[in-house]
């Protein structure tokens, strides 16, 4: 019943959401002919733990392979170790500077089309990545936080002002586990779409692919982050934010 209704929300918002143009899978820009130069849609995600940004056990590196797989040129795909947050603020600069004068221009900045998503550290580091943002004056399309945990003088319940959208999966079992309540710092600017709730203790789910130490000391932590459930509905979530996927490229998930 639980995934049922998580389910059936998630419908009603993708029915609810009108598809943004653009987003990331490589690191050029993508531009028509005769046509200015303008910046990709980005996805930038942030791995948990100690997670190297390329380790495809985890869910959200395989989210990335995705995307990238299905927007060949169309987005810029990026995965970052949660301590790597000031590398991709930096990348996300980079690509919006689109005239390479080496500063951003207000035109630059409201062009953006970024979407951020992390898992544990890496969801705190999702926020604190869209305060930066805020910090230049540039928009975030959404946030996606799955089990977050904040660091020492981190705050990643309240989500800035310029986040168009944010929604958080967590659950609420064992020594790691996420936060359980984001909210908007305005509510007129940002829309929360949910905090949703996952309980394991009776839908266990098979990690064996982790190692033996997350299973045992992090249980719920690991099951969540290897849970398909959530992330097709973190993928849908994103795609949501996406053009129609090139032709002749699937637009279905493999199973995670």
């Amino acid at each position: 019943m639980q995934y049922m209704a998580l389910a059936i929300q998630t419908v009603f918002f993708l029915c609810s959401t009108l598809l943004a143009p653009g987003q990331n899978g490589s690191r050029q820009l993508v531009t028509s002919s005769g046509s200015p130069r303008v910046s990709p849609v980005m996805v930038i995600g942030f791995v948990g733990g100690f997670v190297r940004h390329d380790n495809m056990v985890h869910s959200g590196v395989q989210l990335a392979q995705h995307l990238r797989r299905d927007y060949p040129s169309d987005i810029c795909v990026e995965v970052f170790e949660n301590r790597r947050r000031e590398r991709a603020h930096q990348e996300i600069l980079r690509l919006l500077d689109t005239n390479r004068d080496g500063r951003l221009s207000v035109e630059e900045k409201h062009s953006a089309r970024i979407i951020i998503y992390g898992m544990s550290w890496g969801g705190a580091e999702t926020v604190m990545l869209a305060q930066e943002l805020e910090k230049d004056g540039i928009p975030v399309l959404l946030t996606v936080q799955v089990d977050s945990i904040s660091k020492i003088r981190q705050n990643d319940a309240v989500i800035p002002s310029n986040v168009a959208e944010a929604i958080n999966f967590y659950q609420p079992h064992g020594l790691l586990h996420g936060q359980p309540n984001i909210r908007a710092a305005d509510t007129a600017r940002t829309r929360i779409i949910g905090n949703l709730r996952f309980d394991y203790e009776n839908h266990p789910i098979e990690c064996d692919q982790y190692p033996w130490y997350d299973r045992v000391f992090a249980k719920s932590h690991t099951e969540i982050e290897c849970d398909p459930s959530v992330w097709k509905q973190v993928e849908l979530l994103i795609r949501s934010k996406l053009p129609p996927a090139t032709p002749g490229t699937s637009t279905e998930s493999p199973n995670l």
